[in-house]
């Protein structure tokens, strides 16, 4: 029954990946935010650009495969603190060459703390405040608030911190990895290195937000739950759900991760057992809201607030409503559902939800079925296959210019300084666009491989990768319903990473199987010539 389970489990994703693979012949999803705005556009595809680039990043991840193949005679002990060095020297070199400004929730979450640290202002959580209305973001406040207050005031620091997190990341891309390819006799250092290098993750340091702290204690807190599925030691749960807590408390995304990690737990129940399954689900319950229960706690305690942050905050309801869209397919909708709820909702959370609920209804009632269907069909592709995670806007960064044809105004994004590389990367150069099109035809093959790795797991019936597969469906899900950006989805390109080097792995191995076996069939064939002629 739970063998049953966990292919259905497969079966669906499966065909998540297979639509993002075909869709992607016929469709380019893209955002470049200096040439068409805040906005995703999805046009025909380009099919000789794109198929020359598959070839092309084809032979390349081939050759980087074997290099990574030399490394295997070393100590892990060498390499990956070597690799991790490279990792971080690549991020410094980036961020001195792209001194991106921080800019939109950026630049508020920076400003609130550094009022909160110079000026002791804590106004934003009164009434049509930012916090007031986003009490989520307090926790990146006070993450950036704490980082001021210990070391010098700047971006480097912020940034350098960025840089450390997304180190961790990629040591346990590397650690899940050999968690769950157990089997493996090789070092397998080339997902580390695919991981270390991966483009979009070099680029995010740039970018002063929580998704790049989120992302590492998500990450930490799948490898606890791997270990402990495992070992079924409790130390490993405990880590999980701390990890997972905090992860949460960055990024409200980590209830997609407690519901897969509670399922992959009953899935193992078998191995487990009963009482430890119990107990696991227990702590996992309990920890996973006590940072924000902490904060509300000290902020009433020190004055700050008198009354729970949540009681009027922004409804969810709001972004639900975002998520509904037939000419932006779930896209930031330019202030029209900020304004429902700070101008007829008066910032009052029951009379904003009973509106929103009102607005989905009559929008959903004046589009026809396949006007739906078509909606949620363009919001799935464009999220999964855009393929950037819009770095192009989060981490290159844009200089400032106005925009006239198109009438979208100041594109915002500068930069503390220009470098020959901000040159080069202005406007819509070719090598702008034409790391665009690397990102997406690289995210396309990622899902190649993945769709492979998919396909033989279900022939073998082996199922090991379920809880990564269980966590990334989970977000597909979840982005059909919420507002759409493809950074939003960044949580999960550890899992990508991971699955995707599989699946290459396998393709590779296959290939190579078989090129061995037509070379030993030829040379028997010659062998037993050579004797009849003789």
């Amino acid at each position: 029954m739970l063998g049953l389970v966990k292919k259905i489990i497969y079966l669906i994703f499966t065909f998540f990946i297979g639509l993002f693979i075909a869709s992607s012949f016929f469709i380019r999803a893209k955002y470049n935010y200096f040439v068409y705005g805040d906005i995703p556009v999805l046009e025909k595809q380009k099919l000789g650009i794109f198929i020359f680039l598959i070839v092309a990043l084809g032979l390349f991840s081939i050759a980087l495969y074997k290099l990574c193949l030399k490394l295997n005679k070393y100590s892990k002990k060498v390499v990956i603190p070597v690799t991790l060095l490279f990792s971080f020297v690549i991020q410094i070199v980036i961020i001195f060459l792209f001194t991106r400004l921080p800019t939109d929730d950026s630049q508020t979450v920076l400003s609130l703390a550094l009022n909160m640290l110079y000026n002791k202002d804590y106004s934003s959580f009164q009434t049509g405040g930012y916090l007031y209305m986003f009490p989520f973001n307090f926790s990146i406040v006070l993450y950036l608030k704490t980082l001021l207050a210990v070391f010098p005031d700047n971006y480097l620091v912020i940034k350098i911190f960025n840089i450390l997190f997304s180190l961790v990341i990629t040591l346990m891309i590397y650690l899940i990895y050999k968690e769950i390819n157990y089997k493996s006799e090789e070092n397998d250092y080339g997902v580390l290195v695919f991981a270390a290098t991966y483009i979009p993750s070099l680029f995010m340091c740039n970018f002063i937000y929580n998704d790049i702290i989120a992302t590492a204690f998500f990450t930490t807190a799948i490898y606890f739950a791997i270990k402990f599925v495992k070992e079924k030691s409790i130390k490993y749960i405990i880590g999980a759900s701390v990890s997972l807590a905090i992860g949460n408390y960055f990024r409200s995304v980590g209830v997609i991760v407690l519901i897969a990690s509670v399922i992959y737990i009953l899935l193992s129940i078998k191995k487990i057992g009963a009482k430890k399954v119990i107990t696991s689900l227990c702590i996992l319950a309990v920890l996973f809201n006590v940072p924000g229960w902490a904060q509300n706690a000290v902020l009433k305690g020190t004055n700050i607030v008198t009354e729970s942050v949540n009681k009027n905050s922004a409804p969810i309801y709001m972004w639900l409503n975002m998520g509904i869209s037939k000419d932006k397919f779930g896209f930031w909708d330019d202030m029209q559902s900020y304004n429902i709820y700070q101008r007829q909702g008066n910032y009052n959370k029951e009379k904003s939800t009973e509106l929103f609920k009102e607005e989905i209804k009559n929008k959903l009632s004046n589009m026809t079925f396949s006007d739906i269907a078509k909606m949620y069909y363009k919001k799935i592709t464009w999220t999964w296959t855009e393929g950037t995670y819009q770095v192009e806007r989060y981490g290159i960064g844009v200089q400032s210019s106005f925009n006239r044809g198109q009438g979208r105004g100041m594109v915002m994004g500068g930069y503390s300084y220009t470098t020959f590389a901000t040159d080069l990367f202005k406007g819509n150069s070719q090598y702008r666009s034409g790391l665009l099109w690397i990102l997406y035809v690289m995210n396309f093959l990622m899902y190649c491989f993945i769709f492979v790795r998919l396909i033989s797991g279900i022939k073998a019936k082996r199922f090991d990768e379920v809880f990564l597969i269980l966590v990334i469906l989970g977000f597909i899900g979840f982005y059909i319903l919420w507002e759409i950006k493809s950074r939003y989805i960044y949580p999960v390109y550890p899992l990508l990473i991971i699955l995707s080097y599989m699946g290459f792995k396998d393709v590779y191995d296959f290939i190579l199987k078989k090129y061995f076996s037509q070379s030993n069939t030829t040379q028997k064939e010659v062998i037993e010539y050579a004797k009849n002629d003789i």
